[in-house]
């Protein structure tokens, strides 16, 4: 478990972009049961997440369709949403970064770590961009 004053700007980031912390797995149930697309990024403290993968989420909502409903978990941090929210995943293994697109409580796109690394904030916007055309 990270501490506190170290994951707390991380989280803040996304929250600022108007993605929701979930912090209980009732949190992630209770989002996941919303009508329309939800977006959930499991954040995580690694360099990717940084430079990658939280920029290329907030990029993405410039995009002309977008999700109805954006939320969080953060690895390594909020161990029950991010299990929780990972079961909603299957049959993808857990992965930190990783972004999930949901349409009524069903995945429909996913971008796990290996999807990310070695990608720009760009190129992760421009990916999320397009599942959101063909989804939201």
């Amino acid at each position: 478990m990270y501490p506190e004053e170290l994951v707390k700007p991380m989280r803040d980031e996304l929250i600022k972009a108007g993605f929701e912390a979930l912090y209980t797995s009732e949190d992630v149930e209770n989002a996941m049961s919303k009508k329309g697309t939800t977006l959930v990024m499991v954040n995580s403290v690694c360099g990717c997440a940084a430079g990658t993968a939280r920029p290329g989420a907030i990029a993405s909502l410039g995009a002309e369709k977008t999700p109805t409903n954006l939320t969080t978990v953060f690895a390594g941090v909020e161990k029950e949403s991010t299990q929780r929210a990972r079961e909603f995943m299957v049959p993808f293994p857990p992965s930190s970064p990783a972004i999930a697109l949901f349409k009524d409580g069903n995945l429909v796109h996913m971008l796990e770590r290996h999807h990310i690394e070695g990608r720009s904030a760009q190129m992760i916007a421009q990916n999320l961009a397009q599942a959101y055309e063909e989804f939201c």
